[in-house]
């Protein structure tokens, strides 16, 4: 297995040069920052349905789009897929043969930004999870999906990991993808260019109705005001420095697995992004 998600990633790249994905990693990712469980593992009345894990289920209803993630466990259909037609899937939204693009909410254009190590340790690991056979359905868009995100991927280095901005950067945006949540919502999907980070994105679910928070620097509004312990105990723990409780849908029990040094590195990103007041 290693060696040919090695070889994958050399096609991916380019450039030839052996990568280093790891099984390690992809889970880390997978059953960590990347949350991938939050959207694809059913739900029942006390949480996630563990023994159901990556088994997809149906994510969002509104009147544009009925969202159902895939169940992307080898019972799935993704085990028909070769590992370049699931990392494009992954990073591009493409299904195999193009016959398909995957819609909202999975956040492709953030995606697209996976290291090729990243995404084919996730690869790796997915197919390594237990098979669950579920069919969870398909998506129905009411709303027009474009024929593709973007060109092609043809091979995204992997960022230097430590506790700098530019990982947390990465860490916040394709890995964990907090600032596609954490946007508001513009004409053409989140208003990276004019609000990112500023919070405003509504949710409804079975818990109520819950509004992304505004992670920019800015005084009032945004996290200045709290100490990077407090920010780690929220995103950790889903707990307010004063003991509130926080609502969903963030997955707040996966990123409880990251390292803490992770940690510090997305916060050291939101801490330098500028500082913005809550939409309006």
């Amino acid at each position: 297995m290693k060696i040919r998600v090695l070889t994958i990633v050399a096609i991916l790249s380019g450039t030839g040069a052996l990568a280093e994905p790891s099984l390690e990693r992809g889970k880390y990712l997978v059953e960590g920052p990347a949350a991938c469980g939050n959207c694809h593992t059913p739900m029942g009345p006390q949480g996630p349905i563990m023994e159901m894990n990556l088994a997809g289920r149906l994510v969002e209803e509104t009147p544009g789009f009925t969202a159902i993630s895939a169940n992307i466990t080898p019972g799935g259909r993704v085990k028909d897929w070769t590992d370049i037609e699931l990392a494009r899937a992954i990073r591009e939204g493409i299904t195999p043969g193009g016959t398909r693009v995957i819609g909202p909410p999975m956040p492709i254009v953030l995606y697209s930004r996976l290291s090729d190590d990243d995404v084919m340790s996730i690869v790796m690991y997915l197919r390594s999870v237990p098979a669950v056979e579920n069919d969870p359905g398909e998506s129905v868009y009411n709303i027009p999906l474009p024929p593709a995100y973007g060109p092609p991927v043809e091979g995204v280095p992997h960022p230097e990991e430590g506790v700098t901005v530019a990982y947390g950067e990465y860490l916040a945006g394709p890995v964990a993808h907090c600032i596609e949540c954490h946007s508001p919502m513009g004409p053409m999907g989140p208003d990276w260019m004019n609000q990112l980070g500023a919070g405003g994105f509504t949710f409804h679910g079975p818990w109520g109705t819950s509004v992304s928070a505004n992670l920019t620097p800015h005084p009032e509004d945004g996290i200045a005001k709290w100490s990077d312990a407090e920010l780690i105990q929220m995103i950790t723990t889903a707990t307010r420095p004063d003991g509130t409780p926080m609502m969903p849908p963030m997955g707040f029990g996966y990123y409880s697995r990251m390292t803490e040094d992770d940690l510090k590195a997305v916060i050291l990103y939101l801490r330098q992004i500028p500082p913005l007041p809550d939409p309006i």
